[in-house]
């Protein structure tokens, strides 16, 4: 076994001091960025989603006018300009009314965006919700086109994305991110990948692993070997070096030493800390893939801001995640537990864990 637990004294510094920044932001708890999950509905049938274009997923959609009187409860409590609003699903482009929803945010002063699959983002629509003050967007490409459309269930989604792509590329004065799922599918692909990334004039790339839960939990073309994930923090640490487009892994995981190296700031999962969200039936909760256990209230019982500044202790203090391998590990303090959604609901125990998957290569 290849063991690289050690970190190295200036990282190990760096980290310590980054974890008194964790302990006070979460004190502070400035809501910074907002998810509205404003549709179940998806026009894809991912693998590793389950959703299926041509079901009903069961749920309504949440009116505009329900999200938006949140909305205004949340806004003489804060700076609108310094909260981010991203909008998300299922895929919201399948809702009628984005342009009209960009719209009342942006009187209100708050930047917003989106994340979709790209199926519908065509020029013309495009520049419609830019028009409607659109300043953020992040398009999932997963492979190239074979491996890409078997991963989305659908003909012609690796086509659409990439129209998406090569169009929003083009734009100045937006925040763009194309982000990828690694997985056995697209592993060897990933210097292709980015090489037409960069063709395209892409400047930011995102590339996550799937997280153990639900479908994706069955599906062993998920799981890379613990050699694999290695390789692909090496990918993305040789990719960022070269300067080209600016890689990271995602925001999930307490990666080691390859902390800093791999993306643009510690692990730091900010659930409930900077991060809400408004769940498609009104739930609160922190990023949407907290459900359940973690939901804090709801909209159409509860004001948003009370519960924002009154409860969320779960996300808040995370010292009953000190539990089973956590309870001996001696990073905790740089981890904290590792990203929410990767802990077991019922028991509280870690089901994924980054550091493992590199301490531990044959």
């Amino acid at each position: 076994m290849i063991n690289k637990h050690k970190i190295d004294f200036k990282k190990k510094l760096a980290l310590n001091i980054f974890a008194k920044y964790r302990k006070n932001a979460a004190k502070q708890h400035q809501l910074t960025y907002l998810f509205w999950e404003c549709t179940l509905r998806c026009n894809l049938n991912c693998l590793h989603c389950g959703s299926d274009c041509t079901k009903d997923p069961g749920v309504k959609d949440m009116p505009l006018k329900d999200f938006i009187n949140a909305i205004d409860g949340i806004t003489p409590n804060i700076n609108p300009n310094k909260t981010m609003i991203v909008l998300t699903g299922g895929e919201p482009l399948v809702r009628k009314d984005i342009e009209q929803c960009g719209q009342e945010l942006y009187k209100r002063g708050y930047p917003w965006g989106m994340v979709t699959n790209g199926f519908l983002l065509d020029k013309k629509k495009l520049y419609q919700l830019l028009n409607a003050g659109l300043r953020s967007v992040t398009i999932s490409l997963d492979g190239l086109e074979k491996e890409h459309d078997i991963f989305r269930g659908r003909k012609n989604s690796y086509k659409k994305a990439m129209i998406a792509i090569e169009e929003t590329a083009k734009i100045d004065n937006i925040k763009f991110d194309v982000v990828s799922s690694v997985t056995k599918l697209n592993f060897h692909q990933l210097k292709e990948i980015k090489n037409i990334l960069i063709e395209k004039g892409v400047k930011t790339w995102r590339l996550f692993t799937v997280f153990p839960i639900g479908r994706a939990a069955e599906n062993p073309l998920f799981k890379l070997s613990n050699n694999e994930f290695v390789e692909l923090m090496e990918f993305i640490k040789h990719t960022r070096k070269e300067g080209v487009i600016n890689a990271s892994y995602g925001c999930e995981g307490f990666l080691g030493n390859y902390e800093s190296e791999v993306r643009d700031e510690f692990f730091f999962c900010k659930a409930g800390i900077s991060i809400g969200s408004i769940l498609v039936d009104g739930s609160i909760s922190a990023c949407p893939s907290l459900r359940d256990n973690y939901i804090q209230g709801n909209i159409y019982k509860d004001d948003f801001m009370d519960v924002w500044n009154n409860k969320f202790e779960i996300m808040r203090d995370r010292t009953w995640t000190k539990t089973g391998q956590c309870a001996t590990c001696k990073h905790f303090k740089h981890c904290n537990g590792n990203g929410l959604h990767l802990r077991n609901e019922k028991t509280g125990e870690l089901m994924f864990c980054h550091l493992d998957k590199i301490s531990n290569q044959t």
